[in-house]
């Protein structure tokens, strides 16, 4: 699932590439994708890409024909989306429920650059808002303050009186918004907590080490996305990746083999030697928690 460094790059990446160019023509081929009817899909063409931003996970593109009456083109990419650049489409407009195009926006001309929204697979949970303020996107109205932007000791107060797990407090977009299950896997590895740690129970100095490990992780991430082309983004991703999606590698820490505990749909990855004392976690749902 595209997270807060991978969209933050997307946004970037459109900014640097479509940034004044005219709407020719949008095409919908999954309707079911697309959450709003009024204003229609149609009402962009002949508007200008004015700019690109993010909220949390959601990605936004501004469209205007005048400074005081923007739409913007809101996508949640779920776990299997993508936004894919290109510099010629095809011109004829996709038979709708045919592969993994969800909505392509032709700019300048219909066949010239654009982007395309995908998701592959079977499961179509890929999202797609017209609106003319972000907040009325039910899910970005319910978000928590940006990872990035917490201070300190914002995120102690987050986190005081929780009985949450940590790991799954991270990744509740209303608590904290930009972090998914990967990069909360790579976050707990540097602060070096196990995933099960109660989230109201940690120390001073955990807290420290939490908020370092957070920014840490994903300003890095950031860093290395930003400038990626839209294609390279997903290798960009896993190339930085210490524990999440390694099961049974080496920690490039400790050296220690890394683990996994699996649910009925996700699963999430951790070092015993680096985060729970040695201990590994049982692989079932009602594990007892390790601290």
């Amino acid at each position: 699932m595209p997270e807060l460094p991978e969209v933050e790059a997307l946004a970037h990446h459109l900014r640097e590439h479509a940034v004044y160019r005219p709407v020719a023509r949008v095409d919908v081929a999954s309707m079911s994708a697309v959450k709003t009817f009024d204003p229609p899909v149609s009402a962009l063409a002949g508007r200008v890409v004015t700019g690109a931003a993010r909220y949390g996970k959601f990605l936004s593109v501004e469209f205007a024909d005048r400074p005081d009456e923007p739409l913007h083109l809101i996508t949640h990419l779920s776990r299997a989306g993508w936004l894919r650049w290109h510099e010629t489409a095809a011109a004829t407009p996709p038979k709708p429920g045919r592969g993994p195009l969800a909505l392509r926006v032709h700019l300048d001309s219909v066949g010239g650059p654009g982007f395309d929204l995908t998701e592959a697979g079977t499961q179509k949970r890929l999202s797609v808002y017209l609106v003319p303020d972000p907040g009325q996107v039910p899910g970005i109205a319910r978000l928590g303050p940006d990872a990035l932007d917490l201070t300190r000791d914002e995120f102690a107060a987050l986190l005081a009186g929780r009985t949450e797990r940590i790991k799954t407090l991270i990744v509740e977009q209303q608590v904290i918004a930009g972090i998914g299950n990967a990069y909360s896997d790579e976050i707990l590895h540097t602060a070096r907590l196990s995933p099960y740690a109660t989230a109201g129970r940690l120390t001073a100095e955990q807290v420290d080490e939490l908020h370092a490990a957070m920014r840490s992780v994903l300003t890095d991430a950031v860093e290395r996305s930003v400038g990626q082309g839209a294609a390279e983004l997903k290798g960009e991703k896993r190339s930085g990746l210490r524990v999440h999606a390694r099961t049974g590698l080496p920690c490039p820490v400790c050296g220690d083999t890394v683990r996994e505990v699996s649910f009925a749909s996700k699963s999430f990855q951790y070092c015993p030697g680096c985060q729970t004392g040695g201990k590994p976690l049982a692989d079932r749902r009602l594990s007892r928690l390790v601290r």
